[in-house]
């Protein structure tokens, strides 16, 4: 009996092992299973990205949506019979074959009827044998040179308004402020970088931009200084206030003074100038402006034998000599040689560049109010500007 008993009591305490074991087991792989779970649960935390579309919208970019499809992208194309589609030698006719020349910016301002007209600065399209105007969808498209004036280096082409969907509205540039917003858009470096937009502000008002085209032409701004980023292509597009407004034709910039280089001067012709520009040269292809009929010097640049011949007070240190006086001319008359030129309607003139846009601001038929020195002696003249510079040396 104690031995049967015995036996039993071994079974159960072998049962008990056995089902220990089995939870044991049970439970450590719950446990385990568990843990999988959690670290999967985290892992995918760590990958997981939350991504939300927003769009952004500002003032500058309401601005540029606003005028963004009327700025073009102008390409001028030079003879040349070296390099062509077919190469040297091996063109099917005897014609000279184009190349691109040059490349630069405008903006649409105006479509009337079968044409849509275009503004940019003269330095862009000048010698060009033809032109083709990229809009800002890509599309090319032939272009006309409508007329085109270096002394202000604006010019105007007109193109096929079938394609034209934008139009650019002009502001009121003399009501800029220094501070302000400025935006340019146009294509730096050529049509390969079309439709780049900067921003910057209003640096300065009125500056006297003077420079030189390439026969030698004078050109002459009274500019919009501004230090928005400007390079080579942005030429003729415009510059836009926050409003989404032309306010400038961007039309040079100064990158180097004496060796060192500069940032941030950058200059556009004020809107308020372009638009006489633009209508005259709508009307007639040329811009017709008043002149005096006489040949002169900047004051500065006379020898001390030269000045001591002109007379003047000592106080006197600047302004405009008369070299020569064109008989049949306005000036005739009223002005002599040696005379001394201090003041054009009683604002001041101390070189000959303010002198011709003192003279260049009135239009043919005004009157205009020249003071000077003669023998020392401070006299005034009103003259009558019935002369053209269509009329010099004839």
């Amino acid at each position: 009996m104690k031995k049967i008993q015995n036996i039993s009591k071994k079974i159960g305490k072998l049962l008990l092992i056995i089902l220990i074991s089995f939870f044991s087991g049970v439970l450590g792989s719950l446990t385990i299973l568990q843990l999988n779970q959690k670290q999967k649960t985290n892992t995918q935390n760590s990958t997981t990205i939350t991504q939300t579309a927003v769009k952004n919208e500002n003032s500058t970019t309401k601005a540029v949506d606003k005028v963004k499809d009327a700025v073009v992208s102008i390409i001028t194309y030079s003879a040349n019979s070296q390099n062509g589609l077919f190469g040297y030698g091996e063109s099917d006719t005897d014609t000279n074959t184009e190349q691109v020349s040059s490349q630069g910016s405008g903006v649409i301002y105006k479509k009337d009827g079968e044409y849509a007209y275009i503004v940019t600065n003269t330095h862009v399209i000048n010698g060009a044998k033809k032109v083709d105007i990229r809009l800002a969808d890509g599309t090319k498209v032939p272009g006309e040179i409508v007329g085109t004036d270096t002394y202000s280096d604006i010019a105007v082409v007109k193109i096929s308004s079938e394609k034209v969907s934008a139009v650019a509205e002009f502001g009121d540039s003399s009501q800029l402020t220094v501070g302000e917003t400025a935006i340019a858009i146009g294509s730096p470096l050529g049509s390969e970088y079309a439709n780049t937009v900067t921003q910057g502000i209003v640096s300065s008002l009125n500056r006297t931009v003077s420079l030189k085209s390439e026969d030698g032409q004078a050109i002459s701004t009274k500019a919009i200084q501004t230090d928005t980023a400007i390079n080579p292509g942005n030429s003729g597009g415009p510059l836009i206030n926050i409003q989404g407004q032309v306010i400038g034709i961007t039309s040079s910039k100064i990158a180097t003074n004496g060796g060192t280089s500069v940032e941030g001067l950058g200059f556009a012709i004020p809107s308020n100038d372009a638009i006489k520009i633009i209508e005259q040269l709508e009307k007639n292809g040329k811009v017709t402006r008043p002149a005096l009929g006489i040949q002169m010097v900047n004051l500065s640049n006379l020898s001390t034998t030269d000045l001591q011949k002109l007379k003047l007070p000592d106080n006197i240190t600047s302004g405009v000599a008369v070299r020569s006086v064109q008989p049949n001319m306005p000036a005739n008359g009223h002005l002599e040689k040696y005379d001394v030129i201090t003041k054009v309607d009683g604002n001041p003139i101390a070189s000959t560049t303010e002198l011709q846009n003192a003279l260049y601001s009135h239009s043919v038929g005004d009157e205009m109010t020249i003071t000077y020195y003669r023998n020392g002696k401070e006299e005034t003249t009103t003259i009558k500007l019935d002369k053209s510079t269509n009329d010099l040396n004839q």
